[in-house]
């Protein structure tokens, strides 16, 4: 069944209103991998939690050190091959923009101008828009936005990479539920006027009083690096207060997923969803969310085979849920993430032809 969307969503006063279709997709994965048995000699959890519960089979991890696997190197090559799967080259690229992890390959330092030279996007200008794990349904609000504002934009590149895997330190259970972490890259080109694969509306959430529970406690203004913050290990991820942080957001966590999604599909006019790519999360979680939106196993993609990728997640599942065919003609599909901070965003895709 195709999609129920409103007229306004493709004309404006009888015309055809400009639409934003995803014309290519790429990623890229490490092939050093780190299986649920390492994590658990790792961190001393059982391994059959971490596969049941962590909802993880294996994750990649980057060798940086070997094969130069950088948050700018693996983006670029994610963005390379989503050009080749749109059919154009960099120099067709009008603007760029970086939507991955804070942990890029040096600190106070922009990966977009890296990733458009290693591209040769020389007609691009660059530019990063940063909000952790939930950063895809901002990105794509954002680029939509400027080319539906900017005719002068005809193809946007989306590239995000992770290597927040090297943040983790496997003693510290305060910060256990970021075990999943992987690392890899995704990207994704955005066509003006393509009529395939349109994207739609998002929703967007941020509930500040998050803001402090989850960091890396030195390396910024406050606590430079010192020989002191390296012996106490502060340069991992930490959790302030893991109990607190667990009372406050338990209760609230489905609802905002729950929410975000609801009000994206009504802002674009739909009344139905087909498949939901959302980020990488506890099993029980992604459960409670299907059984919440009425869905089926079947209509969404869990990465228990990748980990969470900071925000790579949904893009990365977008590209399996291609290369898999599971996704028909037609589909409305939600991509949904979640980050620190603490954010929740979500946007609709009509996945393949408008059927206008």
């Amino acid at each position: 069944m195709g999609p129920n969307v409103n007229e306004k969503s493709s004309r404006v006063g009888g015309t055809r209103a400009t639409v934003v279709g995803i014309a290519g997709l790429g990623i890229y994965l490490p092939e050093q991998v780190m299986t649920a048995e390492e994590v658990a000699a790792a961190s001393g959890i059982p391994a059959e939690v971490i596969r049941t519960k962590f909802g993880l089979n294996r994750k990649h991890i980057a060798d940086v050190a070997g094969k130069g696997e950088t948050v700018s190197m693996m983006a670029a090559e994610a963005g390379r091959r989503a050009l080749q799967d749109a059919g154009i080259t960099p120099e067709d690229v009008d603007a760029l923009i970086y939507f991955g992890s804070m942990h890029k390959d040096y600190d106070v330092w922009l990966a977009a101008p890296r990733i458009q030279e290693l591209l040769g996007a020389r007609r691009a200008y660059a530019f990063e828009l940063s909000n952790a794990s939930a950063g895809l349904p901002f990105a794509l609000k954002g680029a939509r936005s400027l080319m539906l504002a900017d005719s002068s934009l005809h193809h946007m590149l989306l590239v995000a990479a992770s290597t927040e895997s090297m943040l983790l330190d496997y003693t510290n259970h305060r910060s256990r539920f970021m075990f999943n972490f992987g690392d890899g890259a995704a990207a994704c080109v955005l066509r003006r006027e393509y009529r395939r694969n349109i994207v739609l509306e998002s929703a967007l959430l941020t509930d500040g009083r998050f803001a402090d529970f989850v960091r890396v406690p030195a390396g910024g203004s406050l606590l430079p690096p010192s020989p002191e913050t390296l012996k106490r290990r502060w340069h991992y991820f930490d959790v302030t207060d893991p109990i607190r942080m667990k009372e406050m957001l338990d209760p609230i966590t489905l609802d905002h997923f729950a929410r975000v999604i609801h009000e994206a599909l009504t802002r674009s006019g739909c009344h139905h969803l087909d498949f939901l790519i959302p980020l990488h999360t506890k099993r029980s979680l992604f459960e409670a969310l299907l059984s919440a939106l009425g869905l089926t196993d079947s209509q969404a993609i869990y990465l228990s085979d990748y980990g969470h990728l900071s925000a790579v997640d949904p893009l990365l599942g977008l590209y399996l849920a291609r290369q898999e065919k599971r996704l028909r003609d037609g589909d409305i599909v939600v991509l949904v993430s979640a980050g620190i901070g603490y954010s929740w965003g979500a946007t609709v895709i009509q996945w393949g032809s408008s059927h206008e």
